[in-house]
């Protein structure tokens, strides 16, 4: 049986595209560790979407390249300035505070966006000896709450950054979906509005495995190559992530599964409006829809359509499409939502 469910985009499977491209790769022998001819086509694919002047490493998965990214611009007595629903803070074990040694200065958002104004209180900080000193800020892009900065939103922030000596990074597990909803390419999103160094994710969007960290800088990744290896996010057979890459990037595979899956949540949120009894909490601008919803009924409905509760006290959960989720699937899960409410509201 084809199970779907509404979890998160990485329950859905690999593109056929993505799995031929592995399978292609499958042929003879390549050098190892990023020596072959596939992790140097890779590489100039992102070049031609984000610039000649850029660094690109490749490594296993999106926790990886937040950490590893962050870790090359900063120290332990540092820290990063992020949402407190940052996934960097809040789905990492503590990764960044173990392998950094670093503390992320988290700040509650109502949106899952930073703004200038929840910076420059941990500008305060600065000078202080027994304080940790603010270095970078970490957006993510889209949030965890499905929401969008705009190009503008992004360069004021790194702007304020430069301009008191921090380093910003981004989070772009989803940024094929933010770039979707904004109807703008990639570098409009990271290096053309001052993004340092970025987490790009594949996993979400399509592929099986495999993030790519990108510096802006390259004065900034000097030393890169070697906190990969120490990290152990060298990757021996390094071309059966690079042609994933390949076939993403390439005729905008990226955009088309993203923007799918950016339509499929719009569908899923304009056919839920229509039931009373459920309210959509925030508003819907990449592939997640988030609502509240009577907690009796979240039991019943996770045994057929596996998803997350958000927030266990208002009773907030969330829906997220991907790239395979069809018109079918929602209408089977809204239809099977609307039986459910109709049993539990007939008398006993």
């Amino acid at each position: 049986m084809i199970w779907k469910g509404f979890a998160s985009d990485n329950y859905a499977g690999v593109h056929p595209d993505i799995l031929k491209a592995i399978n292609d790769a499958n042929k003879g022998h390549s050098k190892a560790y990023g020596g072959d001819s596939y992790t140097q086509e890779a590489i100039a694919l992102f070049k031609k979407h984000f610039g000649s002047d850029v660094d690109v490493y490749f490594v296993c998965n999106g926790t990886a390249a937040n950490v590893l990214g962050l870790s090359t611009l900063i120290q332990p007595y540092q820290g990063v300035i992020c949402a407190e629903s940052a996934h960097i803070n809040a789905d990492e074990c503590g990764a960044p505070e173990k392998y950094i040694g670093c503390k992320l200065q988290t700040v509650p958002t109502k949106d899952g966006k930073l703004t200038i104004e929840n910076i420059q209180a941990f500008l305060m900080l600065r000078g202080d000896q027994h304080k940790v000193q603010p270095k970078m800020i970490s957006i993510a892009q889209s949030t965890e709450l499905a929401t969008v900065y705009t190009p503008e939103e992004i360069k004021k922030i790194t702007d304020f950054a430069h301009a008191h000596d921090l380093l910003v990074h981004m989070d772009g597990s989803r940024l094929s979906n933010a770039a979707a909803r904004l109807n703008a390419n990639l570098a409009a999103l990271t290096k053309d509005v001052g993004i340092d160094v970025l987490s790009f994710g594949g996993t979400k969007d399509g592929m099986m495995l495999g993030d790519a960290v990108i510096f802006f800088n390259k004065e900034l990744s000097k030393d890169f190559q070697y906190i990969r290896k120490q990290s152990m996010q060298l990757v021996s057979k390094m071309r059966f992530i690079s042609a994933q890459f390949i076939a993403l990037l390439t005729d905008n595979l990226w955009l088309k599964n993203a923007k799918h899956a950016n339509a499929m949540a719009q569908l899923l949120a304009a056919e839920i409006q229509k039931i009373p009894q459920i309210k959509i909490s925030k508003e819907v601008q990449s592939n997640a829809v988030f609502a509240y919803i009577d907690p009796k009924l979240i039991p019943i409905l996770q045994e057929k359509y596996y998803f997350y509760v958000w927030d266990e006290a208002t009773s907030e959960v969330r829906w997220m499409t991907s790239w395979d989720t069809t018109q079918e699937d929602i209408q089977d899960f809204v239809a099977f939502i609307k039986q459910t409410l109709k049993l539990e509201s007939t008398p006993k």
